[in-house]
């Protein structure tokens, strides 16, 4: 009962594996603090929690959902669009429902990705673009994202192998937490046009900006939508992380060769969850405020920490990450388990987002204050 062969290069994933050495401390008695993995921490807004109370009590809702998507809901995503981006889109044509965008993400490669094609990931990067890939018989080539460039591709350096087909960017990103102008949109466009690809940009984290940066979308560059899709999620968002909502928008062949793949495998979302869906889009966004502000002083928090004891970090303008380069002499798994052996605080290794993530450690500021602050205070005793 030999698993089959496309597993076999596959690593744990990253947060799995961070999940097992947490219960291993704690075993041993250690007050873990998790610093990991992006979670909001605050609750879902009650309007959201509100309208799934009521869907979940029709019984409208409790049969199988279109494999599409409520049309309703479909054109709640247009029309959120269009007031945030003053982008156009088809609800029935350049929208497409997800069970969470990871599950696109990955879904996307087996859409695309024959044995021997090649997606381009951005390197260091969130783990599912690669992994997409290799689930599906193909070869991730990693472009290096570094910070003399402000982990901004360098096109003039970038190789198309043959067969290559998809190109990965996300902005606000995960793990380094960098930001991109239309303008990087733009190049990108032109870069994927140029090369007859698929740009693919996750734009999971949007809404969470800081110090008067406003993200766009990449479906907001000239043309993009003759080669361009993007992922979202109302996950970050609206604390939805557990829901298990997305969407993708953009290119209308890329969508439906997506949902032609999502058809055949799964069959839809939860009503219940997609009217809920509908009342966070059309619902009340005051809630952000608050929830960035309070992103902002946490942000803060470590990045004085970080830096009263000689460090020399900016602070983030988008997502809910710090991207910190380890000590001199030390490598990113080594800082890590130092931080966890002699602190109980859990960061991930940067190298778990690829070669170049190696000398960094990320640090997630959806941990409540006063753990965060008992964390900040166990790092400075280590540093």
């Amino acid at each position: 009962m030999k698993p089959a062969r496309r597993i076999e290069t596959l690593p744990p994933y990253l947060f799995a594996e961070i999940d097992r050495k947490v219960q291993a401390k704690r075993a041993e008695g250690v007050d873990v603090i998790g610093l990991g993995i992006g979670d909001p921490d605050k609750p879902t807004p009650q309007h959201i929690i509100d309208a799934m109370n009521e869907a979940v009590a029709d019984p409208a809702t409790h049969q199988y959902p279109s494999y599409f998507g409520l049309p309703e809901f479909r054109r709640a995503v247009a029309a959120w669009y269009k007031r945030r981006f003053d982008v156009d889109l088809d609800p029935d044509t350049e929208v497409l429902p997800l069970l969470g965008s990871k599950e696109g993400i990955a879904h996307l490669c087996t859409a695309y990705i024959d044995p021997g094609d090649v997606s381009l990931v951005p390197d260091p990067a969130y783990p599912v673009y690669d992994i997409g890939t290799r689930l599906s018989g193909g070869t991730p080539v990693p472009f290096t994202l570094s910070a003399d460039n402000g982990f901004l591709p360098d096109y003039d350096s970038i190789q198309v192998p043959k067969n290559t087909k998809l190109f990965w960017l996300n902005y606000p990103s995960n793990p380094m937490a960098s930001v991109a102008t239309l303008e990087d949109f733009a190049k990108a466009v032109d870069f994927c046009k140029a090369n007859d690809l698929l740009f693919v940009h996750d734009n999971a984290y949007s809404e969470i900006t800081y110090d008067g940066y406003v993200a766009p979308s990449a479906l907001q560059a000239p043309g993009a939508k003759d080669c361009t899709i993007e992922f979202h999620s109302l996950s970050k968002t609206y604390n939805m992380t557990g829901w298990r909502i997305g969407f993708v928008v953009g290119n209308a062949a890329a969508i439906e060769a997506l949902g032609r793949v999502k058809t055949n495998i799964d069959s839809g979302i939860f009503n219940a969850i997609q009217r809920a869906g509908i009342a966070a889009l059309e619902g009340p966004q005051d809630f952000l405020k608050d929830m960035i502000a309070l992103y902002k002083t946490r942000r803060d928090r470590v990045v004085s920490t970080f830096n009263d004891a000689g460090w020399s970090l900016e602070a983030p303008k988008g997502a809910v990450y710090i991207w910190i380069p380890v000590p001199d002499g030390q490598d990113s798994a080594g800082f890590a388990t130092l931080l966890l052996d002699e602190a109980g605080v859990v960061v991930p290794p940067g190298r778990g987002y690829g070669e170049a993530g190696e000398g960094y450690i990320r640090i997630s500021i959806t941990t409540p204050d006063d753990r965060l602050d008992e964390a900040l205070e166990r790092i400075r005793k280590v540093l």
